[in-house]
This record gives C-alpha cells, structure tokens and sequence, in this order.
C-alpha cells in the first residue's frame, strides 16, 4: 500500500521508512513539520497516512488537526495516529466521530514490528486500532458505571474488541472457541446497554462512545 509518514524525528520516521519498505508497501512521501503534512496528504491520496500528534511549530495537535482537515478533505482517508504518551482525549476525538479507517498507537508499539503492522494493514482496510494502554486508561478511569458489573472474561473481552480485534483473533488471544467469545461479547452489550453488532469498526466505535460518554466519565 502507499503510505504518507509525518514525524519530526528523523531516526524514527527513517525507522519508519524502513520498515514499511521491508514490509512491502510504499512510502510516497514524508512530512517533518505540521505545515507539510496536508499537502503531501492532497498531493500523493495515500492509502493510509501514520501522524505522530505533535508536530512542529507548535508541538501540540498539529498532527491530530491535520488528519481530521485530511479526511474532510479526502473522505475515508485511512489515518494511524502515533504518540509519545497515552492521551486519552486525542484518542477519543479521533476516534469518536463514528468514522472508520482510523487508529490511535503509542510509538513504543512501532517496535513490536507484527503488532504494528498489522494494525496498519487493519486501519488501511477500514477497521480500527486503539492501543491497548489507551483502553487499559480509558477503562479504568470508570467508577461506578455497568463496567464493573463485567466479569473479568468479559473485560478482556471489551478490551481487545475496543482494540479492534475480530472474534477469531480475540478467541486464539485468549485461548477459547469463537462460539465463547460471541457468548461474551452478546453479556458485555448487554450489560453496558449497547445494541450488539459483529461488524467491525462499528463495534469498536460503539464501545468506545461509552467508554468516553460524559455520563461515565466520572471527577
């Protein structure tokens, strides 16, 4: 697949380079600063951008900003977010528009070359990653909501469908038939009052609008 990169640092967005080449795709352009990200994204129409969330001048959100102004721009532009820390509002607004193609990384998992890969190929394809830090975060901020009433089968469960998981993998993950965890995911809808769906990134979407709805987010 063609890929656009924008990072500032330059021995990871190499590294970066690297790897997709290795891997078999394409890096078409590069972007080392905010200003340049949009216009390489409108020029080369990627299959997939990977954003670091801040970029230079501002080192703020200049990375998250332009892969919203990018996909308003190029509807359905897949875009992978990378970020230093776990940010949990960037997450949420990134992901919270019920749009598909889109995922949210720490770069420690850049170094897990599978794990990254692979939720490259799932984004590029219309799916969705959420790092599995960032879900930890995000669920265990909740006090008082129907997540506690899960069992702990069924919080593994949500989380590595808030990841973007499908059933295969969340059932070889965890060591179970697909049967058990269609059972575990119908008792998680259920109990957080979702309505149930085995399509993909409406799924994950599904969890994570509960996950960051204000009525959870508790002081």
């Amino acid at each position: 697949m063609r890929v656009v990169i924008a990072e500032d640092n330059a021995l990871l967005r190499e590294g970066l380079v690297l790897l997709l080449n290795s891997a078999g795709h394409e890096v078409v352009a590069v972007a080392g600063s905010g200003p340049e990200i949009l216009p390489a994204l409108l020029r080369y129409r990627p299959d997939i951008a990977v954003l670091d969330v801040r970029m230079p001048p501002h080192f703020r959100d200049e990375g998250l900003r332009a892969a919203r102004e990018a996909r308003e721009t190029i509807p359905g532009l897949p875009v992978l977010v990378l970020s230093q820390y776990v940010e949990g509002s960037y997450a949420a607004e990134l992901l919270g528009g019920g749009a598909s193609g889109v995922g949210y990384l720490l770069k420690d998992r850049v170094g897990r070359v599978d794990e990254f890969l692979d939720a490259l190929e799932r984004v590029a394809a219309g799916g969705s990653a959420l790092d599995p830090e960032v879900v930890t975060e995000l669920m265990t901020r909740r006090r008082d909501t129907p997540i506690d009433s899960l069992t702990p089968r069924e919080r593994e469960v949500l989380e590595l469908m808030a990841e973007g998981h499908d059933n295969s993998t969340i059932a070889r993950t965890l060591v179970v038939t697909e049967r058990a965890v269609h059972k575990h995911i119908g008792n998680v809808f259920l109990k957080l009052g979702l309505p149930p769906s085995d399509s993909g990134h409406r799924r994950v979407l599904a969890v994570l609008a509960y996950l960051n709805s204000p009525q959870n987010i508790q002081p």
